[in-house]
C-alpha cells in the first residue's frame, strides 16, 4: 500500500487508559472510602444498640464530613502537584526565551537517546520547536502530557462526588430500615457493593475485575469487623 492509498482510509485511533488515570483514581478512592467508612460507622453504631435516630445522625454526619474532606485533601494534593508543573512551565519558558540554541540542542539529544539518528533527531527537534516549542520540551524533557495535567478542581468534584455516592447505601439502610438485622444488612449490602465497586474499576483500568473486587472486599472486611468490635465493646459497657 503506497502513501495515497493509506490516505483514503478513516484514521486510526486507540483509547489508553492512562489519560484517565486522574478522575479514575479520585472516584474510585472516593467511592471506596465512602462505602467502607460511612457503613462501617452505621455498623458500629447499630453493634452499639444506638437508637435509630442516632444511627441515622452518624451517618450522615460521616456523610458530609467524609465528602468535604476527601475534595479538600484531594484539592490540596493535586493543587501542589499543579503548582509543580507550573513551575517547570515557567523554567522552560525563561530557557526557551533566553537560550533557544541550547534548547533545540538537547531535544536533539533526547531524540537521539531514543533511537533517532543525529540528522533525522535535529530535524524533528526542529519542526516540533516550530511548531510548539514549550509543548515539545514539557512532553519529551520533563514528561508533562496535556492528557494528565493536574486539574485539582476536577480532581476535587471527582473525590466528593464518588464518596457521596459511595456513603449513599448504608445512610438509607439506617434511615429506611425498622427494626433487629440492621448490623447484618449493612454488611452484606456493603460487601456486595464493595465487590461490584472493585470489580468494575478495575476493568475499567483494563484489568480482569477479580483481583480488585478481592483487594476491596479484605479491607472492607477488616474496617467492618473493627468497627463492629468498637460497637459490641461499648454497648456492652453501656449496658
Amino acid at each position: 500500500m503506497d502513501i495515497s492509498e493509506a490516505g483514503t482510509h478513516a484514521p486510526h485511533h486507540e483509547p489508553h487508559r492512562s489519560q484517565h488515570s486522574g478522575w479514575l483514581r479520585a472516584s474510585v478512592l472516593g467511592a471506596n472510602d465512602g462505602l467502607i467508612s460511612t457503613g462501617s460507622l452505621v455498623l458500629g453504631m447499630a453493634t452499639a444498640q444506638a437508637a435509630p435516630e442516632t444511627i441515622l445522625l452518624s451517618g450522615l454526619a460521616g456523610l458530609v464530613a467524609g465528602a468535604l474532606s476527601m475534595a479538600a485533601g484531594e484539592y490540596v494534593s493535586v493543587s501542589s502537584q499543579a503548582d509543580a508543573e507550573h513551575a517547570d512551565i515557567r523554567i522552560e519558558t525563561r530557557a526557551l526565551r533566553d537560550h533557544p540554541e541550547a534548547e533545540l540542542a538537547e531535544l536533539t539529544r533526547i531524540y537521539v537517546h531514543r533511537g533517532l539518528e543525529p540528522g533525522l533527531a535535529r530535524q524533528v527537534a526542529e519542526q516540533l520547536t516550530a511548531h510548539d516549542d514549550l509543548a515539545a520540551h514539557l512532553r519529551d524533557e520533563v514528561g508533562i502530557h496535556e492528557a494528565q495535567r493536574a486539574r485539582p478542581v476536577q480532581a476535587a468534584l471527582a473525590s466528593a462526588a464518588s464518596f457521596t455516592l459511595g456513603a449513599l447505601p448504608p445512610v438509607l439502610l439506617a434511615w429506611l430500615w425498622r427494626g433487629p438485622g440492621l448490623g447484618m444488612a449493612i454488611v452484606a449490602s456493603t460487601m456486595l457493593l464493595l465487590a461490584v465497586l472493585g470489580y468494575a474499576a478495575e476493568r475499567v483500568a483494563g484489568g480482569g475485575g477479580v483481583k480488585g473486587a478481592l483487594r476491596v472486599l479484605l479491607w472492607g472486611a477488616l474496617a467492618q469487623a473493627a468497627t463492629a468490635l468498637i460497637g459490641w465493646l461499648f454497648g456492652v459497657s453501656a449496658g
